[in-house]
């Protein structure tokens, strides 16, 4: 069976499908796998979503920060500042979408692919075992009754480093940086979330959590998307998806079930301005 991964789509439904007929997928018998942010900056948030959610048992989407950034506005807790959520957040299907949404988890592994699906990254310190029961914790928060809880809490930086003893909403907003947010960190695990360029644009004695030596997850082959400004990478078990849709850049496609895993990429004319994250 074709499995496919696709990286941010951020509300570029035309794109989204575009691709998707330039890889012949099949609703019907391929696999999909998204690497998170489906809405938000592109146009067409709500088709974009309506169109995943069809897809039902074929599709295996993560979340990515800008899909709880929407769940955080749905509640009052933030405002959509570029107005792109609009339509979505008006649709008389908002809530069962929304409800859909929330129910996508953070993390996938399929051992019979050895692959493994985050939005953003894993911290040095988490092997498979850990990173998967981390993302258990946070996907039963947000799908059960301490949902709107934990969405108020969720935004900041801190706590900046793993430890077994975190708790409370510190623990819960640690898990959820790093899957949903993380792209350099300290050799000692430390979480560096303001850095938002390219390798070799950042301050001192920070790297991408990738190239962190000893990484307790270094023998998975891991998929992510969330990093625009990446660039190509040539790094064992690594394989970055987000390559700029929605700023202008492409929208890429890795196959997944084949001996050398093969990328397609489809040329976009970009709907946002870059800036912040």
């Amino acid at each position: 069976m074709p499995v496919y991964a696709i990286g941010d789509i951020q509300g570029c439904y035309y794109e989204f499908r575009q691709l998707l007929d330039h890889i012949g997928f099949d609703a019907a018998h391929d696999a999909l796998w998204l690497a998170g942010d489906l809405v938000n900056r592109g146009p067409d948030s709500l088709k974009t979503l309506r169109f995943v959610r069809s897809l039902g048992e074929r599709v295996i989407s993560v979340l990515g920060n800008h899909d709880l950034n929407l769940l955080a506005v749905a509640e009052g807790l933030r405002k959509d500042k570029d107005h792109s959520l609009h339509e979505l957040l008006a649709a008389p299907d908002r809530d069962e979408l929304l409800h859909w949404l929330r129910h996508r988890p953070l993390m996938h592994h399929d051992a019979s692919l050895n692959f493994t699906l985050v939005h953003a990254g894993l911290p040095p310190q988490w092997d498979l075992d850990r990173a998967l029961a981390c993302a258990r914790e946070l996907e039963e928060t947000l799908r059960g009754e301490t949902y709107h809880a934990f969405l108020t809490e969720m935004y900041g930086n801190q706590p900046k480093r793993w430890s077994r003893k975190l708790a409370g909403h510190d623990r819960l907003r640690f898990i959820c940086n790093c899957f949903t947010r993380l792209r350099y960190c300290s050799v000692d695990g430390a979480l560096d979330l303001k850095a938002k360029g390219p390798p070799g644009s950042q301050p001192a004695g920070i790297q991408p959590w990738f190239t962190v030596p000893g990484r307790k997850s270094e023998a998975l082959r891991i998929v992510f998307g969330h990093w625009s400004t990446l660039g190509p990478r040539n790094d064992p078990g690594v394989y970055p998806l987000d390559t700029g849709c929605v700023w202008g850049g492409q929208l890429t496609a890795l196959r997944l079930d084949r001996d050398a895993p093969a990328y397609h990429h489809l040329p976009c004319a970009g709907a946002a301005v870059p800036g912040a994250e």
